[in-house]
């Protein structure tokens, strides 16, 4: 272990605090050191693996197509591209998708969709987009300038002109804007990486009608929210709201990099010929995976994922050292007296993979998760709080 450590540090740029954790082998939420010690994963890969590790129905996927071809590019047609696109229209009604490798190439294509859009419906100075106060979109100069969060800004100066930061849950300062100027608001029902903050339902149907009655496109990022997370396929389902756009990675490869950004009836033709493109974007592995994933997440799946949302809830809401509990389905922030922190590495020393986001204990376990594995880990969460 310390000479892994010595030749990371040596050769990888040091972006990453990393834990003192070497894994070596994983299945299902369990996963193990070089010593064999066995750790309850309730992060997920920051909610990627979503079914966990070493699945047999995974595995195959890939592996079929493994046995194929790796890659082709988009030059030629591959059948699991055409296939997830397919599905993902099915499942949620939306008309196209356009693929990418991650969740900030998924909002930079969104973002190029919506100003493309206005600035072909309502003129060329019609290119500004709202976000939100602690927001999270992506580490892209563009995806930078849509977060929320002067913290990621202050190294990267300037950024992407035309992006309005805004406070959450406060529509007058959206209608304070020139609407004439704004082509999108874009927005994370249950912000992530910003504290598992959940939007509230009035704001979200004022921001909604607002869209609507104005030709502004909503752009909903479920990178993190997406895929069965919340107990929902997407989050925007537990908001009676329909975007325009959604960009979503994340779980949605189950391990692999895809990402997709989905376009409705408004901007479903937007991107033409040479609009936009990816080497990588819908590699037929990568993709395939993301059909065995898909496949899966159903009304059976999203009611376990309900019902283990449901038990942890109940289990840490009135332990000694919580705070307050936020989020939705298998995405949960805890907000706690002790510092996030140093909890996190009490679990880890404890055997428990915990995440933080903000001041927050965050959890995203697999979304199938044994419950077994889970009220272990939950018990001794509760002891270190």
């Amino acid at each position: 272990m310390s000479n892994l450590k010595e030749l990371d540090k040596k050769y990888i740029a040091n972006t990453y605090n990393r834990f003192n954790l070497n894994i070596v082998k994983a299945n299902g939420s369990l996963v193990y050191d070089e010593n064999g010690k066995e750790y309850i994963d309730l992060g997920s890969g920051i909610g990627v693996t979503a079914f966990g590790f070493n699945d047999e129905a995974y595995k195959n996927a890939i592996t079929e197509q493994l046995n194929l071809y790796q890659h082709t590019s988009n030059l030629y047609y591959t059948e699991p591209c055409v296939k997830l696109a397919e599905l993902l229209c099915n499942k949620t009604g939306f008309k196209k998708v356009f693929f990418s490798n991650s969740g900030a190439e998924s909002n930079e294509c969104a973002i190029k969709v919506a100003r493309k859009y206005a600035a072909e419906k309502r003129g060329s100075n019609c290119y500004k987009i709202i976000t939100l106060i602690n927001s999270f979109h992506g580490r892209t100069i563009t995806t930078l300038a849509a977060t929320g969060q002067d913290v990621f800004h202050k190294d990267f100066l300037p950024l992407t002109d035309g992006f309005i930061n805004l406070p959450a849950n406060d529509f007058e300062s959206i209608k304070a804007q020139n609407k004439d100027e704004i082509a999108a608001i874009m927005l994370e029902t249950i912000q992530g990486e910003g504290g598992v903050n959940p939007l509230n339902q009035e704001y979200l149907s004022a921001v909604y009608d607002y869209c609507n009655k104005n030709d502004i496109l909503l752009i909903v990022d479920e990178v993190q929210t997406g895929n069965g997370r919340t107990g929902k396929l997407y989050s925007y389902e537990h908001f009676n709201i329909m975007p325009d756009i959604v960009s979503t990675a994340k779980g949605l490869g189950g391990g692999l990099p895809i990402g997709a950004t989905l376009l409705g009836e408004k901007v479903e033709n937007v991107l033409g010929f040479s609009d936009h493109g990816s080497t990588f974007g819908a590699n037929p592995v990568c993709a395939a995976a993301a059909l065995s994933i898909m496949s899966r997440i159903d009304k059976a799946l999203l009611q376990e994922v309900n019902k283990k949302s449901e038990y942890i809830f109940n289990a840490l809401k009135n332990c000694d050292g919580v705070l307050s509990l936020s989020g939705k389905g298998l995405m949960i922030g805890i907000e706690t007296k002790k510092d996030a922190k140093i909890i996190v590495s009490e679990l880890l020393e404890k055997g428990v993979l915990c995440l933080t986001a903000k001041t927050k204990l965050r959890l995203l376990p697999a979304l199938n998760i044994p419950f077994k594995d889970l009220e272990k880990a939950i018990e001794i969460i509760k002891t270190c709080l």
